[in-house]
């Protein structure tokens, strides 16, 4: 099958995935997220914690990922390094936050967030990399001042970048974005109006957009990424995925660690199947998605909200050889296979049951990455 493209995965906060889920939003960030993504100035600790998150998105099946990192241009330099050398395709973003009121010392004044942007993309791309890209990072517009907004769609549009933000998570946010720029109508336009929405620009969760908002992404060529996981564990809300399709607004699937608790894609398709539901049982008239539309959105889908469907997400001849070797029926896994099913069923049975012990190879590009060569720095 191809290869799982994660739109959305916080890097530096994967030393704690699976813990720290009893807070919403706004106080989680400066409880949890903030204090451990200040430490990430210790190449030491950033080395173990970015080899790991690699090398356990890689066994899952990610052949793409799209990563947030922190502020600091080094460790955010070294992510990348790591991606490359294990050889996943990736797209990763230095963090630009301006503006934390709640921990002081997390946070850049707007001249060093310009310009440790510009080092970390003159040093990225000048390792020739083929497989990972830098992405234009602010943080989310919380945390960002305008003038850091608009410096960085000028980046972004200068050097033809991918762009990658939050957007409409959480209602306390929503609330405080309106305090801090009140002559903008929407979250979206305050991104808009800092040429910050491109048809190279994804933008997380997206949960309270509404239609006109929905219609400038489909416009502007924005995309959604959806982390069902997230959204669910820190009590955000459920997004209607269906109704972003509607507007025709590319849209994929993000793990979004550590809000989400699990880096596995397979786990996003699974709650999102599930997020379908609950709207479902809620309102009676909604059209739930089915396996095969979200197996769409984990692949496809995902490559197209990266603007990257030229190179990856299915197996149309001329994109690179992205791709997982699935065994259904693997020694000591999760799934008894009873009688003798067609493809279809297998796929839904391994979307629904699978885990790690399933994917028996990942190739990236056309070269096999996983199982990990012994040589493969760890």
């Amino acid at each position: 099958m191809p290869g799982m493209v994660d739109t959305h995965i916080h890097a530096s906060q994967y030393s704690y995935a699976g813990t720290a889920l009893d807070m919403p939003l706004m106080q989680w960030l400066h409880t949890y997220t903030f204090p451990v993504e200040s430490g990430y100035k210790d190449l030491e600790f950033a080395n173990r914690v970015y080899s790991k998150i690699v090398t356990r998105t890689l066994k899952n099946g990610t052949t793409t990922a799209c990563y947030f990192a922190t502020i600091h241009t080094d460790a955010s330099l070294l992510l990348a390094k790591i991606a490359n050398d294990f050889g996943q395709r990736a797209l990763v973003g230095k963090v630009c936050m301006d503006r934390n009121d709640f921990v002081e010392h997390y946070k850049e004044t707007t001249q060093e967030s310009q310009e440790e942007t510009c080092r970390f993309i003159a040093e990225l791309l000048k390792r020739k990399y083929r497989l990972v890209k830098p992405v234009v990072t602010p943080r989310f517009a919380p945390s960002c001042t305008g003038a850091l907004l608009g410096q960085l769609g000028e980046i972004a549009k200068n050097n033809n970048l991918h762009i990658q933000s939050h957007i409409s998570e959480n209602i306390d946010e929503m609330k405080f974005v309106k305090e801090l720029f009140p002559d903008s109508e929407t979250y979206t336009d305050v991104y808009h109006k800092h040429n910050l929405l491109t048809d190279k620009t994804v933008m997380a969760h997206g949960i309270y957009l509404s239609d006109e908002e929905l219609a400038l992404f489909r416009e502007t060529g924005a995309s959604v990424s959806h982390c069902p996981n997230s959204n669910i564990s820190l009590c955000s809300g459920v997004l209607d995925v269906r109704n972003v399709l509607k507007h025709k607004v590319k849209l994929g699937l993000g793990t979004d660690v550590a809000g989400g608790y699990s880096a596995s894609m397979l786990d996003a398709v699974r709650r999102t199947l599930d997020s379908s539901k609950f709207l479902k049982i809620k309102h009676q008239e909604h059209d739930t998605l089915t396996f095969e539309e979200v197996f769409r959105l984990a692949t496809l889908g995902g490559s197209q909200a990266l603007s990257l469907d030229d190179q990856t997400g299915n197996f149309e001849v001329g994109k690179d050889f992205d791709a997982l070797r699935v065994n259904v029926a693997a020694r000591g896994g999760p799934i008894d296979l009873i009688q003798c099913d067609g493809p279809k069923i297998i796929l839904e049975k391994f979307l629904n049951l699978g885990d790690d012990r399933n994917i028996v190879e990942v190739f990236v590009a056309g070269k096999k990455v996983v199982p990990f060569k012994e040589t493969t720095p760890e």
